[in-house]
């Protein structure tokens, strides 16, 4: 089955829809930027901060919703720093929840491949006691870094698409 983009980056790309949430909705002091660089990767950069209970930085992009009936897997095509982030997703944008995944970056560029039905579910860094994801559409997908120490991060974006 051919890929289906849900978000490719390039120097034409409007990433207006793209929204940064840091700790600092709940009083924290962690730093996140997202914007196009040069060559037209998505670039998701900042610091995190541990002061007043803080920890982690975010980037969300909402969407139409969009079938998944058919897919399988989410395929990131991303370079980042060494670091362990999260991808998420979303069945419906106003779901106080995510589904999670986990993935570790090299520092060289990745294609990394995650089943749909292996994203457990967690709200503000609890997992919860309900099935993985097993829905049909999707609103949102989100990156997060929160590993739990001060530390800057950069994570650069050429494709999300599903499988």
């Amino acid at each position: 089955m051919t890929p289906t983009p849900i978000f490719n980056f390039d120097n034409t790309t409007n990433i207006s829809q793209w929204h940064v949430v840091d700790d600092n909705v709940m009083g924290g002091k962690s730093t996140g930027n997202f914007k196009l660089n040069e060559e037209g990767f998505g670039v998701f950069e900042g610091n995190i901060s541990l002061e007043n209970s803080g920890g982690f930085s975010s980037v969300r992009y909402g969407f139409p919703k969009i079938s998944i009936k058919e897919f399988s897997k989410v395929i990131l095509r991303l370079k980042g720093d060494g670091k362990e982030y999260q991808f998420r997703i979303k069945a419906k944008a106003e779901d106080a929840h995510s589904y999670i995944a986990y993935f570790l970056t090299s520092g060289e560029w990745q294609e990394i491949e995650i089943p749909l039905n292996t994203m457990f579910p967690s709200f503000r860094g609890r997992e919860l006691d309900q099935p993985d994801f097993d829905k049909n559409y999707i609103e949102e997908i989100a990156f997060l870094i929160g590993n739990k120490k001060k530390e800057n991060f950069v994570l650069m974006l050429e494709k999300i698409e599903l499988k």
